[in-house]
């Protein structure tokens, strides 16, 4: 107990020691050792490397999991080294819940199938969400949390260890001067040296007061070589290890082109379940549709041809249609579409066609034109221009 009162004391002492000395350098009171101009640009490279890399995976977690609690749960698991529980996606839980709806209304009904096919796509863009997660996590998030848990803790440690160090050496420095002047002192005026000021008290004189501060600046500059000896050593040492976040960010480099090819593959794959999922929409008979556009025709007035029926876009004869005199516009393709059958035009993105409309045509469909060729075109694929 008495041994470790006395290393409580005495690293006490050290720590207010360091602490006037660190205070006297920020008031310009005391020397400073400078790092030479290339050991403070790898530190300040570091730091910035440490900053961003820091703020990156903040937001990258945010990104794959943008619920607050989810990610202390996460967080909770992870250090209790337990399997956090599969959770389903927003997408997922979605689908879930149309299929849900779409059982309790009826799946035979028009809005109960429509629920059900969404329902089932749904579920396919949750599982991709889910497969993008896993694949950012390991080959993005997991990397820059090793640099953050375990290079840059070791560098962080490195460099606290040369600052002790570098306060040593500025203290041996400083009580070499100060012997020395005090030497210069003695020799000048014969005054019996104050050993107070740099050595322990229960030293022993034994000889002239210039021999032992002669004596005095010999034991200084020892312990200066000393001092000089360690710091060196441990700039090395700090100096090969801020070298390597070159290749930390080569690295992080490599981690980021996986990642987004990651995000890319998910984007596209939602895409084309998007693409599909319109398809089988278009293909269902759109009763809603129906109901609007229909409209009731007096057998007599339809009899004496004096009124046509609206245009059934299911039946419509394509090679009949022909483009008003005024009303078309042009339009640009914004995705790439294939022709569910002979009605239809497929398109390619960024090219223009010539479209229109004919009277009882669903909303959600145009007539293109493309050429010589014709055919009904979805709404949603294109931007109109003025």
């Amino acid at each position: 107990m008495d041994f470790n009162v006395k290393k409580l004391a005495s690293g006490a002492g050290l720590f207010f020691t360091r602490a006037v000395q660190y205070t006297g350098e920020k008031l310009g009171q005391a020397e400073k050792t400078e790092l030479d101009a290339h050991f403070e640009n790898l530190m300040s490279r570091a730091d910035c490397t440490k900053n961003w890399t820091e703020k990156i995976y903040r937001q990258t977690e945010i990104l794959l999991q943008p619920n607050p609690s989810a990610r202390i749960e996460e967080f909770l698991y992870e250090k209790f080294d337990m399997k956090a529980p599969s959770r389903d996606t927003n997408s997922e839980l979605l689908g879930q819940y149309m299929e849900g709806a779409a059982q309790e209304f009826g799946p035979g009904t028009p809005y109960g199938n429509t629920l059900m096919i969404v329902g089932d796509y749904e579920k396919r863009l949750g599982a991709a969400e889910r497969e993008f997660i896993q694949t950012s996590a390991i080959s993005f998030l997991t990397p820059l949390r090793n640099f953050l848990d375990g290079d840059w803790r070791t560098i962080s440690k490195e460099r606290r260890l040369l600052e002790n160090l570098r306060l040593d050496l500025d203290a041996c420095k400083a009580r070499l001067k100060k012997a020395k002047m005090a030497e210069a002192k003695a020799v000048c005026e014969g005054e019996a040296p104050d050993f107070n000021e740099t050595r322990p008290r229960n030293y022993v004189l034994s000889a002239s007061a210039s021999a032992l501060w002669t004596e005095e600046v010999e034991k200084a500059e020892q312990d200066l070589r000393l001092a000089q000896t360690e710091f060196d050593r441990q700039a090395e040492v700090t100096r090969l290890l801020l070298e390597g976040i070159s290749s930390t960010q080569v690295n992080h480099l490599r981690c980021l082109h996986e990642f987004v090819e990651a995000q890319a593959a998910y984007y596209k794959q939602c895409h084309l379940h998007m693409q599909e999922l319109q398809k089988e929409l278009g293909r269902l008979p759109n009763a809603f549709t129906l109901n609007s556009t229909h409209s009731v025709v007096h057998p007599d007035s339809a009899a004496e041809g004096g009124s046509s029926s609206p245009v059934d876009t299911d039946t419509l004869k394509i090679e009949e249609v022909q483009a008003p005199a005024t009303g078309t516009r042009k339009a640009k393709v914004l995705y790439d579409y294939d022709a569910a059958d002979s009605s239809e035009l497929s398109l390619l993105a960024d090219e223009l066609i010539t479209v229109y409309t004919v009277p009882g045509m669903d909303s959600d469909w145009l007539i293109g034109e493309r050429g010589n060729q014709k055919g009904k075109v979805p709404v949603t694929y294109l931007e109109l221009l003025s």
